[in-house]
């Protein structure tokens, strides 16, 4: 039987990536310096399955030769064995890497910071949306390649132009006083409400300008304009004193979760699909992972049974410790936008069982169909029943919605019902980045401008029904509606031939796929794999970003390609 320091061992390595030596020591139970494919095999019977990557777990079931390993073998296996997802290969991304930096591809010279020394969390952790498939197009694009980036929501990137009103406010902030707001030609230059609009904010931001510091949680009069936002979104009372300004929603997530995981056996509950970026984290900060997933066959709906499925057999079966579940809104990759009967079940389901809910709420703007609204979690957190100690955070950010400012990067986050004391150690941690980017601050305090924004939003709307619409069209292709967000998430139908020859160059099916459209269309997606899915399905995420008239030509290559993909492994 395995010992309870072995076992003590690799929970500890499974969550936070440390502890290899310790690992191998414990099994080179003679001190050679070496164990035998034969050890590894009798360690892994002893080992929670769902610990270890079926891939890797494979590997030293069918290992043919018996004979003993050294420590860089063992590494290398480890970080296989407990690597989530195989979407994304080291050896292959860092080549591409390198190559799109224009530099020649990486030799193995040795240096004590390599990939044996290094954190082995990073290592292992992926972030698909700028992952293989990306790094590739980057390397093709500095060839001098036309590449069409659908893989990321970074509207501006691709042809969305900013709103006249937010950058004309902004330059007058960030110019001298002298140049800008107390010029007395101003007036002639900028709209009036431009300029008084500056002159409020450049009040608010004081004297030094936007080149100081501020204030850690961010400047007073944009938080109280954050919950005046919030106050009359809800209609229920938002406290400023609840508002973290951050760089963009990504650096909130990861604060929160910073805070949230304190021991290995921690875990987050997220959808899947879902936004990788939260995957990513977890995997860096040592907790683990438990999927709950969404029914594509049902629009992307969540059900209490299958939240309860997933706890029980985290819980009881493996012993972990659920600190919080993560809850997209409208969704990412999906599309989906929630009843509030969905965020209903969701939310009496953490306060049940004294889970933090995390609510991502940055496309709460981008709705597209008539039949749906979007609800807050704490709305409906503050109106039902059985959720008054429902501790929840909040986000949104100024890169999404009708805005796109993505480089400014924006963000808050608001607490609902957390512990003051956590509160305050949360600020401290805001501290330790002394403040986020003044611009981004200001953007989150923005007005509606409805005249340009009303012109996005109605081109959107009508880029994702041409967008789905397409793909619904091409032959062994199926997507739901996109109801809100930025992207469609269509399932693929490959020939077996594809799927065998994933297998063979290890692979999953849409990498093998996307990278196959990428080399004949210059179109740039993420495998569906990166976000997560069901086993044995096969798709990509695409954004609906591009100028329509680019977008419609990409919906033609799309079938253009599907049709020689098809043809190839017949």
């Amino acid at each position: 039987m395995l010992s309870k320091l072995q076992q003590e061992c690799w929970d500890g390595y499974v969550a936070t990536g440390r502890g290899c030596h310790t690992l191998f020591q414990l099994l080179d139970t003679d001190s050679s310096g070496t164990v035998s494919w034969q050890e590894i095999r009798f360690f892994l019977e002893n080992v929670r399955e769902n610990d270890v990557n079926p891939e890797a777990r494979k590997q030293v079931l069918e290992a043919v030769a018996d004979g003993p390993i050294g420590f860089n073998e063992f590494q290398s296996w480890l970080i296989k064995g407990t690597k989530i997802d195989r979407d994304m290969k080291n050896e292959v991304a860092t080549g591409n890497y390198q190559e799109s930096l224009g530099n020649p591809r990486p030799d193995d010279a040795e240096h004590s910071w390599n990939r044996h020394t290094m954190s082995q969390n990073l290592r292992r952790m992926q972030y698909a949306v700028r992952g293989e498939v990306v790094i590739k197009a980057d390397a093709m694009a500095k060839k001098g390649k036309k590449i069409i980036y659908t893989n990321i929501g970074n509207p501006h990137a691709v042809g969305q132009k900013p709103i006249t009103y937010y950058r004309q406010v902004i330059s007058l902030c960030d110019l001298p006083a002298e140049c800008g707001i107390a010029n007395p030609t101003i007036s002639s230059v900028f709209p009036e409400d431009v300029v008084v609009r500056a002159i409020e904010m450049r009040e608010a931001i004081g004297p030094a300008g936007t080149g100081a510091y501020t204030n850690s949680q961010g400047i007073g009069k944009f938080r109280d304009d954050i919950a005046k936002f919030i106050t009359a979104r809800d209609g229920h009372l938002s406290l400023p004193s609840n508002i973290f300004l951050t760089n963009g929603a990504s650096a909130a997530i990861e604060s929160v979760l910073t805070g949230l995981i304190g021991n290995n056996r921690d875990a987050v509950m997220i959808p899947i699909p879902q936004y990788p970026i939260y995957s990513a984290i977890i995997s860096r900060l040592g907790a683990r992972q438990v999927r709950y997933y969404l029914d594509e066959d049902n629009g992307w709906a969540i059900t209490e049974q299958e939240l309860e499925e997933r706890r029980a057999a985290a819980v009881e079966r493996n012993g972990l410790n659920i600190r919080a579940l993560t809850l997209i809104n409208p969704g990412n990759p999906t599309g989906q936008v929630l009843s509030r009967e969905d965020v209903e079940t969701i939310c009496k389901f953490c306060a049940k069982h004294d889970i933090v809910l995390l609510s991502d709420e940055v496309y709460q703007r981008n709705i597209y169909v008539d039949t749906k609204e979007f609800v807050s979690a704490k709305k409906v957190a503050v109106e039902t029943p059985g959720c008054e100690n429902l501790q929840l955070i909040s986000f949104h950010s100024t890169s999404k919605g009708l805005i796109g400012e993505c480089g400014r990067r924006g963000g808050y986050m608001e607490l609902h019902n957390i512990d003051a004391y956590v509160h305050t150690q949360l600020y401290k941690l805001a501290s330790s980045g002394l403040c986020s980017g003044v611009d981004g601050q200001m953007m989150m305090s923005y007005d509606r401008f409805a005249n340009e924004e009303n012109e996005i939003f109605e081109s959107l709307k009508r880029r994702a029904v041409s967008l789905v619409n397409g793909l619904n069209q091409i032959e062994g292709m199926s997507c739901n509606v996109s109801e809100g967000a930025m992207y469609a998430f269509p399932k693929v139908e490959l020939p077996d031939k594809a799927i065998d020859e994933a297998a063979k160059s290890e692979q999953t099916p849409d990498t093998l796929y996307s990278l196959s459209l990428l080399d004949e269309t210059g179109i740039c997606v993420v495998p569906a794999s990166g976000f997560g899915q069901k086993e044995g399905r096969v798709g990509f995420r695409t954004t609906f970003l591009p100028p329509e008239d680019e977008l419609n030509k990409a919906i033609l290559e799309f079938k253009r390609h599907h049709e020689l993909f098809c043809e190839k492994y017949a």
